[in-house]
């Protein structure tokens, strides 16, 4: 029986445990949106929570404790000066666990542990992405243009050499 028995262990020792979910909350932050497994995730849910109330503190000890947890500079800045702010009138409840497939391998249930709110975050970023893959696309096919118009310029100009080339030979 596991009669008080908390937390997850995720088949790891402390300290591997501990890093794990220091980066994953780290991930969070940053991301807003993280593919875990769902233990992992049920796991850093509390953990994230922990770090968007200090987040909503704001004062200097909260500033310290959770760069004391957090794994980067950015994390930090972003949850104090965008995600407590985002989340200052409300009660607890910042993230959402979204089952959505399974590892091929071994079998495992996946899940997307984001934040409330960061639809239209990830909109943009999507909307982001799309312009630089076009732009990408945009100047690949320029190159290729480029590249064909030469290879068709030196093709005219290399027969009429050989030509020449015989020409003379005769």
């Amino acid at each position: 029986m596991r009669h008080k028995v908390a937390g997850y262990k995720l088949g790891r020792n402390t300290a591997h445990r501990r890093s794990l979910l220091r980066n994953l909350v780290t991930s969070v932050i940053v991301e807003e949106r993280v593919e875990t497994t769902v233990p992992k995730a049920k796991a850093a849910r509390p953990l994230v929570e922990k770090m968007i109330t200090l987040g909503k503190r704001g004062d200097l000890s909260a500033r310290r404790l959770a760069a004391g947890y957090l794994m980067t500079d950015k994390a930090v800045v972003k949850l104090f000066d965008t995600i407590g702010p985002r989340f200052g009138d409300r009660n607890g409840g910042y993230t959402r666990i979204i089952r959505t497939q399974w590892n091929k391998g071994d079998g495992a249930d996946k899940a997307f542990l984001e934040l409330l709110g960061s639809e239209k975050i990830l909109d943009e970023k999507r909307e982001k992405r799309a312009e630089v893959r076009a732009k990408k696309a945009a100047e690949a096919k320029k190159a290729m243009e480029e590249a064909e118009a030469q290879a068709q310029a030196q093709g005219e100009a290399a027969p009429a050499e050989s030509s020449e080339g015989g020409e003379k030979k005769e």
